[in-house]
């Protein structure tokens, strides 16, 4: 009997001679996520704040080690001037853009008892706003296209240390799927909610070890786990505003035992 099920959102070959800006590409999920891509065939436009940083170029030299292309863009997503460019100037510089992948973000402690307007202010513009920003531009300049934001298991929960990146991503969140309608059918938008990935800088592994055991899974993932999910996502064609929860479970124990931090 032949089957009649020949679905390709695991295709290979399925991104090869694509092209994708990732923000934020030069270390940990952003380089994971430009790597990936760079492996399935995907060209990468790696973004960076800064022009002086090696690790872009690093990573723009990996990619050309997977046999792709690769180009460096530099935008303060804190600036406008900057920011409101970086699409146009991704597709002068590949000569096409076919997938965005909103990842950059900042993220330092701040509570409710000590946040200033400034601070949420400075958190929704560069975690929410921005990643919007471009990705409507996105959807003006392309034919059809694939927009991945990066979000936070967190926003299914209160963490009190970082209360004002928390409201940023829920933002985001919210953004995402009003995007996934906005810009259908062209355009399919959706996200992913990494978990214990990687830790905070100045934590070592044993950060992730003492938190595990309280996951559903009882274990930490991977920046590897989190590519996966962008290029699930990214190889589909019939899945938009979906958010998914890359977390070893930790968003459903928020849902049952209530909001809290990792503390």
């Amino acid at each position: 009997m032949t089957s009649h099920i020949t679905g390709t959102a695991t295709a290979p070959g399925k991104l090869k001679g694509k092209v994708a800006l990732v923000t934020g590409a030069s270390k940990r999920i952003g380089r994971a996520i430009a790597i990936a891509l760079a492996e399935e065939g995907a060209d990468i436009v790696a973004h960076d704040r800064r022009n002086q940083e090696p690790e872009t170029n690093k990573v723009c030299n990996e990619v050309v080690g997977c046999g792709s292309k690769s180009w460096k863009v530099i935008a303060d997503l804190e600036k406008p001037e900057e920011y409101g460019t970086l699409i146009d100037r991704a597709m002068a510089a590949a000569g096409s853009l076919d997938i965005l992948i909103n990842n950059a973000s900042i993220f330092n402690p701040g509570t409710l008892r000590d946040m200033t307007l400034e601070e949420v202010i400075r958190y929704m513009h560069v975690n929410a706003w921005t990643p919007f920003s471009l990705t409507r531009d996105f959807a003006r300049r392309v034919a059809t296209g694939k927009v991945v934001n990066l979000l936070d298991t967190k926003i299914k929960g209160y963490d009190r240390e970082h209360a004002p990146y928390i409201l940023s991503k829920q933002m985001l969140a919210s953004l995402t799927t009003m995007s996934a309608l906005e810009f259908a059918p062209a355009v399919t938008v959706n996200a992913v909610c990494p978990g214990l990935i990687l830790p905070p800088a100045g934590k070592g592994g044993d950060y992730l070890d003492r938190l595990a055991p309280g996951l559903p899974l009882q274990r930490h993932g991977s920046a590897a786990d989190i590519a996966d999910a962008v290029l699930y996502l990214l190889k589909s064609d019939f899945v938009t505003g979906q958010v998914i929860y890359v977390d070893g479970g930790r968003h459903l124990r928020e849902d049952i035992h209530g909001p809290h931090s990792d503390q």
